[in-house]
């Protein structure tokens, strides 16, 4: 499988978070701000503002005379027992915040051995999960999650899909044109959601922006009732400002 993913800003924000945290990682006693930005090579601005983030998720501390040393977050996830656990339960704080500043439910889906999986998601009494009546493997022709996945793989990799999971019609939205899909999904700029209105379930419409780290294939979100698509592109461009913790906390 082939990449054909183009880095968002979220994805350069955590790139230069993850950088940020191994140079603080490496000076065990401490690290001023000047020397960071000397070893980093980040501007001030841009490092104040990593900085601020970092502090506000446990991942750094700000010690006597402004030196940084790692925060609780990051010596938690050195040190747990079950890392992958730890981190889960990482991404599902962030994914609960996320469902409730966006009143959506929100999910975290991958792209694993040539299949669409949902690996987390939050969801609550006001902001249900998608009723997944058809299986999103075989589905990802008209989710949102798997036209973001899709659109993340080099064109061959998409034609391999699309040969075992033929798009049939689920709804009369439903794009079943192998030919128009695929000029769609080549069409779609990294930086722009990608859509399901009503093409897997009327009264459903979501929205997913990519949430790639490495080389693991990934993407961020959201669904919403159809009497809420008012609010679908304006909550789908939070949701990708909003990615970078996610991607940090894959790339960890």
């Amino acid at each position: 499988m082939a990449l054909k993913h183009e880095p968002t800003a979220p994805y350069h924000s955590a790139q230069d978070a993850l950088r940020v945290l191994e140079t603080v990682a490496r000076h065990s006693t401490g690290i001023t701000e000047a020397d960071l930005a000397r070893h980093t090579g980040l501007g001030p601005e841009r490092l104040a503002a990593l900085l601020r983030w970092l502090r506000r998720e446990g991942y750094v501390e700000q010690v006597t005379d402004g030196v940084y040393v790692t925060g609780d977050v990051l010596r938690r996830l050195g040190s747990a027992h079950d890392r992958e656990q730890a981190l889960r339960d990482r991404l599902q704080r962030t994914l609960d915040r996320l469902r409730d500043s966006l009143g959506a439910a929100v999910y975290l889906s991958r792209y694993v051995d040539g299949e669409v999986r949902v690996a987390q998601y939050a969801a609550g009494p006001t902001t249900p999960v998608v009723n997944e009546w058809v299986d999103f493997r075989s589905s990802a022709h008209a989710t949102a999650i798997g036209k973001s996945l899709l659109a993340q793989l080099d064109h061959d990799s998409r034609r391999e899909h699309l040969s075992r999971h033929r798009p049939a019609r689920l709804t009369s939205r439903t794009i079943t044109s192998d030919k128009l899909l695929l000029s769609r999904l080549a069409a779609q700029p990294p930086t722009a959601p990608a859509l399901d209105l009503q093409e897997y379930a009327v009264g459903t419409v979501c929205a997913a922006v990519p949430a790639t780290a490495g080389s693991a294939v990934g993407c961020l979100a959201l669904s919403l009732p159809v009497e809420d698509a008012h609010r679908l592109r304006r909550a789908a461009d939070t949701l990708n400002r909003n990615a970078a913790p996610v991607l940090l906390s894959l790339t960890i």
